[in-house]
């Protein structure tokens, strides 16, 4: 699995005009599936965003984790993070899970997420989506379970 996880002051999706998840300060978290990932790489990359200790402390310093700042998530599926442009200028998304393996193991990233207490919104699997963001730093980190 692969995570871009940024942090917001306030981030939103819409969906056909329709907003379907909003969030004040909190974590923006763009999240891609491939072919081999598996239920512990969810767990393990739920159990290292949630508990990623970069918001300010009183000196300044990344001291405080997202429950400290009673921040809030937003997740949406990115299958374009698994995305190759080795070859020509189109890229290709062979490594991305197909739905039948990608839906389950999204629905637990974010069944996890809500388990350990934290306000989440979601976008729609699948859907062409519009996200807007207002980057807090900007900080943003790229995590993939093959490096954790």
């Amino acid at each position: 699995m692969r995570a871009v996880v940024t942090r917001v002051q306030h981030a939103s999706v819409t969906i056909g005009g329709e907003v379907r998840g909003v969030i004040g300060q909190g974590f923006l978290i763009l999240l891609g599936v491939t072919h081999e990932d598996t239920e512990a790489q969810v767990r393990k990359l739920a159990d290292k965003i949630c508990s990623l200790r970069v918001f300010e402390d009183d000196a300044g310093k990344l001291n405080r984790g997202l429950d400290e700042v009673r921040g809030e998530l937003l997740i949406v599926s990115q299958f374009t993070l698994y995305g190759s442009c080795r070859h020509g200028r189109r890229p290709d998304f062979l490594a991305a899970a197909r739905p039948e393996i990608a839906v389950p193991l999204y629905e637990k990233f974010i069944a996890l997420c809500r388990e350990k207490g934290f306000s989440t919104q979601t976008g729609v699997f699948g859907a062409d989506m519009q996200v807007e963001s207002l980057n807090d730093g900007p900080l943003t980190l790229i995590l993939d379970t093959d490096q954790l």
